[in-house]
Order: structure tokens, then sequence, then C-alpha cells
């Protein structure tokens, strides 16, 4: 048996734009891969950062634990995590460095991890896992039990997906991206989180306490700005009704006021939904809870299965209003199902929100305008703005990694910096973003106040959008990178995507 302690490093207190946000959650790929451990009989521990106060804590809990090996596993279902933040690297570059000063082998996994296993190696890890990981980090650790002193050498010898130092260079068996793996099964260790802290921070800021789930793992649509690094296009569905009783445990358990299903793709089938609430509706473990989904995933079987299930919020990846920018995107929808599926939704009581992207390659003021009047037209209850980032892996930073410079990761969350040539630069797509975010609260707020006041309102934002377009050429790029030739391969037909999923 091995004393492990399984650890990240996003500490919410290093990103002041999710810190302002306050809607914190714990590390579910983290303490899944607790349980896993703990299920094979080692002795486990969990440093949880989200909440921490800073790496400084991480430090003083070391004596404590005295670990045989830290596992610093990100949370694969953290977004966050997916955009390599730089702040969040500089913390588990010193968490390595206090973990080796206790005398701790360290295994490191996560997506920055296996984009760039060098940067974690040289700050000390032992080794760094491709992907998920799984496959690697259970023989190495039985290796590791078998013989505590072994060189790192032998430790990782025959095994696939491993980078560690040889000769000071970084040496890496290669793995292409593998399916999640089945090992990772069964209930987090939800045991080893502090939900009364949490509980009492989402009340102070929000008076209800939310908590996350996930029913699947990865994504088999094709993006060609969207990074997946951890499960590729592979799609992995846990059985609907296995779902359903791990919320009814929380619900009872924690008493969560709503669930947040961190699933890029939640349920994919209609008919997985409705097996999921009957068996909600079995256990009293209705929960409302929010979503991600695709426009084209909205059908009307799928909206009423959400509905009968407690879906209170679904968020789609619009993107752009733009239908060529989304042809680019490889996004495989069209505009008009984002409004037909922001309406559908809308009429069986769930809320809606939208992701929007600006600034993708080619991307032109008139397709900015697009968006402006989606916006506009599905009149969505909520939006997130975002600049297009390119992510390692992805056709979309292959097309611009020249232009990247010493800038290649956003430092937190709330940079929103261009980091190619796009057609504008930074301040530009910041003032748009505020402009459309204006733009929902003011449909929001339609019929609150007096008509006057609303119109003065929509006259204050459509001077601002005007100034903004007056002073477009002003924070235009002269050497903009053009968009992208069209190819019949940026487009994964539904049936292509059908075959993908693992269930």
């Amino acid at each position: 048996m091995l004393k492990i302690q399984v650890a990240h490093s996003y500490f919410l207190q290093y990103d002041p734009k999710q810190w302002a946000r306050g809607k914190p959650y714990p590390p579910l790929a983290t303490i899944q891969v607790a349980a896993l451990l703990r299920r094979l009989g080692h002795d486990v521990a969990l440093f949880d950062a989200m909440l921490a106060d800073g790496v400084e804590a991480y430090e003083q809990s070391m004596p404590s634990v005295g670990p045989d090996v830290v596992v610093l596993y990100e949370d694969n279902f953290n977004f966050l995590t997916k955009m390599c933040l730089s702040r969040m690297r500089e913390a588990a570059c010193r968490m390595i460095a206090v973990a080796r000063a206790h005398g701790a082998k360290v295994i490191v996994a996560g997506s920055d991890a296996s984009d760039h296993p060098e940067a974690f190696l040289t700050a000390g890890a032992d080794v760094v896992l491709a992907g998920e990981g799984i496959a690697a980090l259970v023989p190495l650790l039985k290796r590791l039990e078998r013989q505590p002193d072994i060189e790192t050498h032998g430790w990782t010898a025959g095994l696939s997906g491993v980078s560690i130092l040889a000769d000071g260079q970084p040496r890496t068996a290669r793995l292409g991206v593998q399916p999640p793996d089945a090992q990772l099964t069964g209930p987090p260790a939800w045991d080893l989180i502090d939900i009364d802290r949490y509980r009492t921070f989402w009340l102070e800021r929000h008076g209800h306490f939310s908590l996350n789930m996930a029913a699947s793992r990865g994504c088999p649509f094709g993006c060609n700005w969207c990074a997946k690094p951890i499960w590729g296009n592979h799609y992995r569905r846990r059985e609907a009704r296995e779902v359903a009783a791990e919320m009814s445990h929380l619900k009872h358990s924690f008493h969560p006021d709503h669930i947040w299903f961190a699933d890029d793709i939640f349920g994919f089938r209609s008919e997985w939904v409705d097996q999921f609430a009957d068996g909600l509706i079995d256990n009293d473990g209705r929960v409302p809870f929010t979503i991600q989904t695709r426009a084209d995933l909205a059908t009307e079987a799928m909206v009423a299965a959400l509905q009968r299930a407690g879906c209170a919020e679904a968020w789609l990846g619009a993107e752009s209003g733009s239908q060529r920018v989304l042809d680019w995107m490889a996004k495989g929808t069209r505009v008009t199902r984002l409004i037909e599926a922001r309406k559908r939704l809308g009429a069986h009581g769930i809320r809606v929100g939208f992701f929007i992207q600006l600034g993708y390659l080619g991307e032109q003021l008139e397709d900015l305008l697009a968006t402006r009047e989606l916006i506009a037209l599905a009149a969505p209850d909520d939006i997130g703005v975002s600049v297009s980032y390119p992510l390692p892996g992805t056709r979309f930073h292959e097309q611009v990694k020249s232009q990247l410079g010493d800038k290649t990761h956003w430092r937190d969350s709330g940079d929103l910096a261009m980091m190619f040539r796009g057609t504008y630069d930074s301040a530009f797509y910041r003032r748009v973003r505020d402009l459309l975010h204006a733009q929902v609260s003011l449909q929001q707020a339609r019929g609150s106040g007096s008509p006057e006041a609303a119109q003065r309102s929509l006259a204050g934002l459509a001077a601002r959008w005007q100034a903004l377009i007056a002073s477009e050429r002003l924070h235009r790029n002269q050497d903009a990178t053009p968009g992208p030739l069209p190819s019949s391969d940026h487009v994964i037909p539904r049936r292509r995507v059908a075959t993908a999923e693992n269930r």
C-alpha cells in the first residue's frame, strides 16, 4: 500500500475573473482518480486547491500527509484546464517543487501537461502522463509499491503515454489519443471534499448551493478550434440510471439546490435522457440542473425529456451568428438551428445561454454584426463571450502558431487577449463583448421599467455600437490572417458522429 496524495493546481484565488464570478466546483476528475486509487488498496489523501489559500496552503499540508507519491491530476471537467492558463502552470510547478522537497515522487496529468510535458519535468516531476493517463498510472503505482526505490527508467519501461527526463532532455513514449478509460468507474471520492466549505462559499455569494456531476467523458464532434488532448473525439457515456442514482445520492447527502453537469455534450440521445428522468423520479433524485449541448441535438423529444428530468438551463455553443464563420469553424450547425433550439427550450421552461466566440480567422465586421443580430433574434437568457484561443493540437492552432511568439497562453481567464493576427485588436473585441452583454441585459429587462427609459437605454446602446463601428478601421490589423479556405473535411457528417459515440 502506498501513501498517495492526489491534488490539482486550479486555485480560484489565482483567477480574478473566476473569483469574482464565485462559482467554484470540486475537482471532479481528481476525486474520480482518488476513488480509483483507493479501490486499488492505497491510502489516499486529497489536496483540493480550488478554495485553498494559495500554494502556501499546499506546503503546509505536506508534513501531516507525508506521501510516498503525489499524483497531480488536473480536473479534466474544468474547461479552464483545457486553456492551460500560465498562472496555474506556475502553481503546479511550485507544488511539484514542494512535493519533491518532502521526498515524494511526483506524477502529473492534465491538458497542459499533455501538450507541454517538458514544463513539468523541468520543474521536478518524475513522470508526466499523456491524456487521461489511467492506463499508465495504475502500473506505475504497482511497480512503485513493489520497489519503492526504483529508478525512473525502470519505473516507466515499456509504458506508452509517459514522458520523463533522460540525460536532462524530455523523452516521451508516444501514445495516440485514447478513449475514456473503463477503469475510471463508480462514484467519485466525495468524502474527501470539504463540502461545507463549498456550501458556505456559494451561499455567501449567491444564496444557493451548486454541485457538479458528469454523465459522460469526451465529445465526438470535430470543431477545428477545440483542443481535445485528453479524449480526442472519443465519447463514453455512463448508464442513465447510474447517473440518476448518483444525483439522488448527492441530493440526499449534501442537499444541493442545483447541479452543474460538466459534460461537453449532455445525454446525446433523447432515449438516454428519458431513462435518466425515470431513474430520478423513481429515486426522488430530481435537482434542478444545467447542461451543455448543441442546437442540432435539441430536438422536441430531447427537450421534453430534459424538462421531465428537471433541466433548468442549457448552454449552447452558438459561437457566431455568421454561417460562414460557423462553417470555417467546422461547427456543423446552422444559424437557423440556434434560433429554433432557443425557442424550443424556452417553450419548455428551460433557460438558454449562448457561448459566443469573437475573432475567429477571417471574421469581418459584417460577421460580428450577424452575431449581434442572432442575439437580437434568439434573445438568449445569458451569454458567455470569449475570443478565439489557439489551443495546441487543433487545426486552428496549426494555422496561427507561427504568430504566437512568447505569449502562447492566457495568464488567467480574464485575459481575453488576441494571441494571433486577427482582423481586429484585443481592445476592439473587448468592446464588442461589453456591447453584446449590454444587449442581453436590455433584452432581459424588457417590460420591467417605463417605455421611455427602455427607449433611452436602447438609443444609448445603438450610439455605442455606432461609435465602435465608426472607429473599427483604427483597430484593424493590416496584416490580419486570412480566413480558411473551404474544405470538405471541416464538417463531420452526423452519421460519423453517431458511430463515434461509445456508450
